[in-house]
């Protein structure tokens, strides 16, 4: 877990800018702690285009998972996402 916070003390706020409109949104609401499914409901979006956000998110920001990212939207990066 200190390594993972080590990691996301790292990421810059240029990192999170470049996250899209939809990014931020499923960023945010997978941080309310939504299944795939359930992120996909709410936008009437497939899961797989969840999916395949939340994969660009990860790769954008430099992480590993959801995890990683909850733990992203919770901190002072937070005020990014919305």
């Amino acid at each position: 877990m200190q390594h993972l916070l080590k990691k996301l003390s790292r990421v810059r706020h240029h990192q999170i800018d470049p996250l899209t409109t939809r990014e931020r949104q499923i960023a945010r609401i997978m941080a309310e702690g939504l299944t795939n499914k359930e992120i996909a409901q709410r936008l009437r979006l497939t899961e797989g285009t969840v999916k395949v956000h939340l994969h660009r998110i990860y790769r954008k920001l430099g992480i590993a998972n959801r995890t990683a990212l909850a733990i992203l939207a919770h901190t002072n990066f937070a005020k990014h996402l919305h």
